[in-house]
């Protein structure tokens, strides 16, 4: 099975062009299942109804979230109603939606897990300890695959991330920084890994806003309005390719479009 995973989703710009382009990623890399990391899918940041919809409509099948989930408390019904979006699993339980999500997808099934680090973010239940509990409550639910989403800061959570799992789940991608990394591989007990899929939105930009806005940011050090940037789009990602059965990954290709 080809599982598409794509880096964080920026604004309206970065949803058009998902949109525009995912037809055809689709079909010249034989995808059958789709994750996109939505937390930025609004314009300026955060999730809406909206951006939600656009993911959907385009072809996506699992929509996952990290810091920047409830941002928009237009969200809050939707990841109550809706089973494809996820948000972080190690927020606590009080947070409206779920964190983590079986799906039959016909010859076998899916699981997906998102979760959000701790390193130079928010203080959240240990994500270690809540990825290896729920890897272990979706295999007694009969996943034969499970992808994890770790929406992190810091690269060195994320690849203790992928060791910790390495051999429990088939893959293991993180989000958040929206720089794509060069480093997809297959762990060594069969886990496929990449440290950051990337961003999907306007390629001259700052992680999808305007360059001008974030210098006068570091130099000035007030607030500032993140504004997205337009241009050119790029679409950014990893397909990991997994045994229907034993769940191993046996393939990690990165993707740039």
């Amino acid at each position: 099975m080809n599982i598409l995973c794509i880096g964080d989703v920026c604004g309206h710009a970065g949803c058009e062009h998902l949109a525009a382009v995912l037809p055809t990623v689709k079909r010249n890399e034989k995808v059958d299942f789709i994750i996109v990391n939505g937390e930025n899918s609004a314009d300026g940041n955060g999730i809406l109804p909206h951006s939600a919809r656009m993911l959907f409509d385009a072809g996506v099948d699992v929509v996952t979230g990290g810091n920047h989930t409830f941002r928009r408390r237009e969200i809050y019904d939707l990841l109550e109603s809706e089973d494809r979006l996820l948000r972080p699993a190690n927020l606590p339980s009080s947070a409206p939606g779920k964190g983590y999500r079986l799906f039959d997808c016909g010859r076998t099934m899916v699981g997906v897990i998102n979760l959000l680090g701790t390193a130079y973010m928010e203080s959240l239940d240990c994500p270690f300890r809540e990825a290896e509990k729920l890897a272990e409550k979706l295999r007694n639910e009969g996943a034969n695959i499970i992808m994890v989403d770790f929406h992190a800061e810091a690269t060195s959570e994320k690849r203790a991330m992928g060791f910790w799992l390495d051999g429990k789940v088939s893959a293991v991608f993180g989000t958040h920084t929206h720089v794509q990394t060069a480093d997809e591989q297959i762990l060594p007990r069969g886990t496929g890994y990449i440290t950051d899929l990337g961003m999907t939105g306007p390629v001259n930009s700052v992680l999808g806003v305007k360059p001008e806005i974030i210098i006068s940011k570091f130099i000035d050090k007030l607030p500032v309005r993140f504004d997205q940037a337009d241009g050119e789009c790029a679409l950014e990602g990893c397909v990991f390719t997994v045994d229907d059965k034993s769940g191993l990954c046996f393939g990690a290709k990165r993707v740039r479009v």
